[in-house]
Formats: C-alpha cells, structure tokens, sequence
C-alpha cells in the first residue's frame, strides 16, 4: 500500500509580505476615502511602494481589496476592546471604544456606497463582520456594568444601536465633533441612578 503523500503545512506570510499587505490596506483606504469605489489599483500599489504584481498577488479585484479594507477596520475594532479592557478602567475602556467605532462610521459611510456595488450587496460583507463589533460592545459594557460603572439594565446593544444612529447625521460637515458630544451623552446617561 502506497504512502499517503502529506502536503506541508501553509506557510506564515514572510515579514514584508505582511507590511505590504498592511500598508496596501493603509493606502487603498485612504483612496476609497477620497474618490469612493473609483480607485486606480495601480496608484494604489505605487503608493504603497509596492509593484502592481504585488497588489494583484494579495487582491486580485478591487472589490477583494475593498472587502478586506471593510474587514480590517473590523478586526482594528475587536482588537481595541481587547486592548482597552486589559489597559484600562472599564468606563474609560468602553468610552475609548465608542469614540473609536465613531471613526469605524466615517469608514463605513465612506465604503459602504462602493460596497453595494458587489455581487450581493454589502449586507453579506456586514453581516459577517456585525458579529465582532457586538461582541466587543457587549464585552466592553459588561465589565464595567461588573465595576458599577454602568447601570446593570443597560442592555449593550441599546448603546450599539445609537452609535449606529450617529451614522444617520454623518453628512453634516461638524458630525464627527457632534458624535463625540454624543458618546460623552451616552457614557453619562448609562451611569448607574443614584
């Protein structure tokens, strides 16, 4: 009986290989920022430093590289909870996270247009991401509903759902300062009734 053959196991991404990748996502979401779905992939890779080649290796389409950008404003999201619950109070760890899902909106409002544009629309894009930021919410308030830093009835989504509400005045040119106030509003109405 013949020896199975045993394919190696998948290589790490050598070290410049993750950079560029990192700097490529870095790069192309500053140009959706600026000019919405209509980037130049091979501007991209010039400014990135990297060669087109390079760019088509990591994301054959511009939808591909439009996904991932989505994807790791997600994982830079859950990453921050995790970060912020470990190194600081909880109060302080949920009212940094909230600030930084404000910054999350900008990207979305900036992406989802372009996103839409897919084969299924973006709602398969969000619903497969939607799960972190939950868990990252619900994480952050239950730790510090534990401190009695928040009120026990504060139900995690409640807060989700008006930083979501947030996004509805995102047109406005002063909205990021008026969602800051917002989450200064929110953290000071989920405090615990004396």
């Amino acid at each position: 009986m013949p020896t199975p053959v045993r394919k190696p196991a998948p290589r790490k991404p050598r070290a410049d290989a993750r950079r560029n990748r990192q700097r490529i996502l870095e790069i192309a979401k500053e140009a959706f920022t600026r000019s919405g779905g209509s980037i130049n992939l091979d501007e991209v890779a010039r400014q990135a430093g990297v060669g087109p080649g390079t760019l088509y290796r990591h994301f054959r389409t511009r939808d591909a590289l439009l996904e991932e950008v989505y994807r790791s404003e997600v994982e830079k999201l859950a990453a921050a909870e995790r970060k912020f619950g470990e190194t600081m109070p909880p109060i302080e760890a949920l009212r940094a996270w909230m600030l930084l899902f404000v910054d999350y909106i900008a990207a979305k409002q900036i992406i989802a247009p372009a996103l839409n544009t897919l084969v299924g629309g973006a709602s398969k894009v969000f619903e497969c991401t939607g799960d972190r930021i939950k868990g990252a919410i619900r994480a952050l308030v239950n730790r510090a509903i534990e401190s009695g830093d928040i009120r026990p009835d504060l139900d995690p989504l409640d807060l989700l759902r008006a930083l979501i509400g947030v996004s509805n005045v995102a047109s406005a040119p002063d909205w990021p300062q008026s969602a800051r106030r917002l989450v200064q509003i929110l953290i000071a109405g989920s405090r615990p009734v004396t």
